[in-house]
């Protein structure tokens, strides 16, 4: 491959599920990966700080093994390039770290190869990779991202971009998402499906009417939190009383275990998200995030940082 110019791709973090909308529906929001890429002799992969570096180790990571795979499947060698990477998006929190870094990965490999994929092609090979469309289509489209994937084809659409901001509590404690998984029930019952999937649709109709009473009334999920919130300090206490303290109503952030409010006036919700922590004696941080439109970016640069 001949010398290219360096390049920045520029990815947003994101919040699935949204309450109801389980693997189906995700927001975009204001919290970045960005990937610079520059011409070199071999693969070098540099990061800012020292838990991202060990994520990243040395070319062996996620977001080179995407860039490998495309690479491959169009039957063309992978160039060496240094990559530099830094990101404001929580690792492994339930903000689309894993899902920013996919969509990074597949921009990337694509702009390198002269764009030959679409931006659908390169959502249906995001989600065959994550496995969901929910994180994925938010960080590679751009806003609020309703969407279906029945194992080999993946339908989507968006929607408005909401007004509201979203309060993230992001406690300082793991939880794998493969845990979290595991928490989940084989079946439901027929009655309890019923009333999971009539939240979900007016939690769709009130995105898309602005109906925000609505809204709250759709996140109150019955497909996956009332099983999880074993595993998570403080989900109860923050979804039963984040709407008194003026939020819209509150969700678990993907897999957890971070969890956003939904609200017009966030300092009342950052107060209390912050004391449900202190009651929980769990450290705790709380950002005020906002809804993202604009989605996965490559940009031309004159050149990389030493």
């Amino acid at each position: 491959m001949d010398p290219f110019q360096p390049f920045e791709v520029r990815v947003p973090g994101s919040s699935a599920n949204l309450g109801s909308g389980f693997d189906s529906i995700g927001m975009a929001v204001n919290r970045f990966l960005h990937l610079r890429f520059s011409p070199a002799e071999e693969l070098t992969v540099t990061a800012e700080t020292e838990s991202l570096r060990e994520v990243m180790g040395k070319g062996d990571n996620l977001i080179v093994q995407v860039m490998r795979e495309v690479f491959q499947s169009v039957g063309q060698p992978f160039p060496p390039f240094r990559m530099e990477v830094e990101t404001v998006i929580p690792l492994m929190r339930g903000l689309g770290s894993s899902a920013a870094a996919i969509v990074g990965g597949l921009m990337a490999a694509n702009h390198l190869l002269g764009n030959p994929f679409t931006s659908q092609e390169l959502f249906r090979q995001a989600v065959r990779r994550e496995g969901h469309p929910d994180n994925v289509g938010p960080s590679l489209f751009g806003g609020v991202v309703i969407a279906s994937w029945d194992g080999e084809e993946v339908h989507a659409l968006q929607g408005p971009l909401p007004p509201f901001s979203l309060v993230a509590a992001i406690p300082k404690v793991p939880l794998a998402t493969s845990r979290s998984r595991e928490a989940l029930p084989a079946r439901l019952d027929f009655a309890e499906a019923v009333l999971a999937s009539s939240r979900a649709n007016l939690l769709t109709a009130a995105l898309f009417a602005g109906d925000w009473d609505a809204f709250g009334i759709g996140l109150r999920d019955r497909f996956h939190q009332p099983y999880r919130s074993s595993l998570v300090p403080g989900l109860d206490r923050v979804l039963q009383g984040a709407v008194r303290h003026g939020a819209l109503g509150a969700a678990l952030s993907g897999a957890g275990p971070t969890m956003v409010a939904f609200t017009f006036d966030p300092e009342p919700v950052r107060q209390f998200v912050a004391e449900v922590f202190r009651g929980e004696g769990i450290p705790v941080q709380v950002l005020t995030l906002h809804p993202e439109a604009e989605g996965a970016a490559v940009r031309l640069t004159e050149g990389m940082g030493s």
